[in-house]
């Protein structure tokens, strides 16, 4: 096997920059570095070391750490060289172990090469991609739980009852002058639809795991001048939106992302919907628009101290079609909210105030609730991975099929093909029946180094 090499750090200056190989021709490779061609590492220990160029120059001083197989991160020969961050230092030993023999590593190479040496499963491994990606605390935490295996936990017990029928089934069908007793096929029956159950249950966790891992895209909308702007430098504690009384002063979309509750949120500010006065802002009320269709939850401000407009009903009826949640901005004000009689049927309007922040935190809870509950300690395991939810609804169909298929007393044969399938796709997820070319793809999407 090849030996890969990759800076492991992000790109730009630094005080250290770090830079991996594993491969069979690490030790060989990190002794022409050093030039010390005797050099024999104590591994698992850091050591200052000078970097020589080919010229015998020195290059720069790093601490060297080798590790050797199979007690390293990928199961092979590896060593890390930490040297100073500079971007031409780096890129001078990157140079230097490609031609002593190295190969730049693909994407997530170094972890692919770990879970094929066995130091951990696909989804621990993907579980990295997004530790590094978490946006916030929760989704941090989340990930640190996949890492340390919970998610392969969680599918042990449901393949182990999968396990026993499908042996179950293979007797029976082994020997076939010995029908099931019916009590059998009732219990058979039970547990099939209780691992489907506990299919069903995981994969109902994906809409909150997807919010935490992916973020929401949140809108605020309305028509000018009721307080979009004030409610969105509000919900991010900075005034990143110019705030004026003229009607109008937005005039093109505005993004900043935030934490909600844990949850990370990309939040859009928008030009106000009315007929547009001039060119410009009819392009801004024409991105509101497409803003709109973007959104994962719409926000839709309306202004609580006068009645609702003919604009006010156009946003609420543009929206309706989607999720959204009504705020009646301006409830600091001493006159009875206008709008309270108009919206007799908006069961979710809240109450807020972009100038005392009064509200926020209902306001808060009720873009996140359709979602589900994303508080990582509480709610438990979450299907955070598309890949991983597309696979457990597999087996779920699959088990279905077998279900189906027993209840009408058919041949195991037929029955055991869902059974059979349904554990296929359970091991695709930790990566134990993945294929080749899956794996690459999967692992294309991480970092250089990782």
């Amino acid at each position: 096997m090849d030996t890969i090499v990759a800076v492991a750090t992000s790109a730009g200056r630094s005080a250290i920059g770090v830079i991996r190989l594993s491969g069979p021709q690490s030790l060989v490779i990190l002794r022409r570095l050093l030039a010390q061609e005797s050099f024999i590492p104590a591994p698992r220990y850091a050591s200052l070391k000078q970097i020589f160029r080919e010229s015998g120059e020195p290059l720069d001083s790093a601490l060297i750490t080798y590790f050797e197989a199979p007690h390293s991160f990928t199961g092979e020969d590896m060593a890390e060289i930490s040297c100073h961050g500079s971007p031409v230092v780096l890129r001078n030993v990157l140079d230097l172990t490609l031609r002593f023999g190295a190969r730049l590593a693909e994407a997530g190479e170094f972890s692919l090469r770990a879970c094929k040496h066995g130091k951990m499963n696909l989804s621990q491994a993907e579980a990295i991609r997004d530790l590094i990606a978490a946006q916030t605390d929760a989704a941090a935490t989340h990930a640190a739980r996949q890492l340390n295996g919970e998610l392969s936990s969680a599918l042990q017990p449901v393949k182990d009852k999968l396990i026993s029928v499908i042996v179950k089934l293979e007797s029976a069908l082994e020997f076939v002058e010995d029908d099931l007793p019916e009590l059998d096929v009732a219990r058979t029956r039970n547990q099939l639809q209780e691992i489907a159950e506990l299919f069903d249950g995981m994969a109902r966790t994906y809409a909150a795991g997807r919010m935490l891992r992916e973020g929401l895209k949140v809108t605020l909308v309305g028509r000018p001048n009721v307080g979009k702007s004030s409610l969105f430098n509000r919900l991010l504690g900075l005034d990143r939106a110019i705030v004026t009384d003229i009607a109008g002063t937005t005039r093109d979309t505005i993004t900043h992302d935030l934490s909600l509750q844990g949850v990370p949120v990309s939040l859009t500010d928008t030009a106000g919907i009315r007929s547009a006065g001039d060119k410009i802002e009819e392009f801004g009320v024409e991105r509101t628009q497409r803003a709109m269709v973007e959104a994962d939850m719409l926000v839709v401000v309306v202004d609580g101290s006068t009645e609702l407009h003919a604009e006010d009903h156009s946003v609420l009826k543009a929206a309706r079609s989607g999720r959204h949640v009504v705020a009646i901005n301006k409830s600091d004000l001493d006159q009875v909210p206008g709008p309270m009689n108009g919206l007799p049927h908006v069961p979710n309007a809240i109450h807020v105030s972009a100038l005392t922040g009064a509200g926020l935190e209902e306001l808060t809870t009720a873009i996140l609730e359709p979602f589900g509950a994303v508080d990582s300690e509480s709610v438990g395991l979450l299907i955070t991975d598309s890949r991983h939810y597309d696979l457990l609804r597999r087996s779920q169909s699959s088990l279905d099929d077998s279900v189906i298929a027993f209840g009408l007393k058919r041949s195991e044969e037929l029955v055991l093909v869902g059974l059979h399938n349904a554990l296929l796709y359970l091991g695709e997820i930790t990566g134990e029946t993945t294929a080749d070319e899956i794996l690459g793809q999967i692992f294309s999407t991480f970092c250089i180094g990782k």
